[in-house]
């Protein structure tokens, strides 16, 4: 054995790794979540290699010049604080150098991101419901958002993240086990959901809507999609008051918080009208 360290960039493959990793962190990634977040940077999953054995992994998703996002941060636990997981750390916040860099970032490992020059924006927060409980049928202004053109979704996208991702919208919005669903009113796309099957229950991401009874009729929406009687998860930003108080009006539990946090300026992404982030680990 000769102990030697690298670090280089994932095969489409190994990000499926990746994820199994987050599966084992008690993560609970979604079913199709490694191809739809390998269509947002082929070029951002980095691992790191002992000998031939990949010990750590990371996410350094650059989607320009300007913003970047890292997830993923995981090293096995045989191998941690020996050094290794710094390394492929540098070599992600390398990668997005000169970028806006965000994180969700587990509330307890704050310190340390601060120390690499991150700053606390706001949290968010897991909450776990029922499918059954949350589930209202027959809303006539609900539509599936496959039958929208794609430019009118991405333009109702537009003040929800800091830049545009097509290439991984349109995977999102094509999972075999996911379903969306676009509130119109007046002909005008006015809300948008997406729900995706887990590797335990489903979760509901992104939701974005103008206020909480809209969100909470999309909640009702995409709930009722679901076959099985099944946990559904949600995650808010706890600074949304209105989101905070529909879950807690649905009677959804919460489950853990993140710490979100950039290097920069945190960006104006309508966080007032937030009701469900798409991804702790790309945004």
């Amino acid at each position: 054995m000769s102990n030697t360290y690298t670090i280089r960039t994932m095969t489409r493959a190994e990000v499926d790794l990746a994820v199994d990793w987050a599966a084992q962190e008690g993560w609970n990634p979604g079913l199709e979540d490694a191809q739809c977040y390998y269509q947002a940077d082929p070029d951002g999953f980095l691992v790191g290699v002992l000998d031939d054995e990949p010990i750590a992994v990371i996410s350094a998703v650059k989607y320009d010049d300007t913003f970047g996002f890292i997830g993923f941060y995981i090293v096995k636990p045989e191998y941690r604080g020996q050094g290794f997981g710094l390394k492929i750390w540098q070599a992600a916040m390398a990668r997005l150098d000169r970028c806006n860099i965000g994180l969700d970032g587990v509330v307890e490992q704050q310190e340390n991101y601060k120390k690499s020059g991150f700053t606390l924006a706001y949290s968010n927060r897991r909450y776990q419901g029922s499918s059954q409980m949350l589930a209202v049928r027959g809303t006539t202004e609900m539509t599936d958002l496959n039958a929208l053109p794609h430019k009118t979704i991405e333009r109702f996208l537009e003040p929800f993240f800091p830049v545009q991702r097509t290439r991984f919208w349109h995977a999102w919005q094509a999972q075999s086990n996911a379903m969306s669903t676009g509130l119109l009113i007046g002909g005008e796309l006015q809300g948008v959901g997406v729900i995706r099957q887990c590797r335990e229950g489903y979760k509901i991401g992104p939701l974005f809507a103008q206020n909480a009874q809209q969100a909470e009729a999309i909640i009702g929406a995409l709930s009722s999609k679901v076959e099985c009687d099944c946990a559904v998860y949600l995650d808010v930003p706890a600074c949304n008051s209105s989101a905070v108080g529909l879950a807690e009006k649905l009677n959804m539990t919460p489950v853990f918080d993140t710490a979100r946090m950039y290097t920069q300026m945190a960006p104006d992404i309508g966080i007032d009208k937030t009701f469900g982030v798409t991804s702790f680990e790309i945004g």
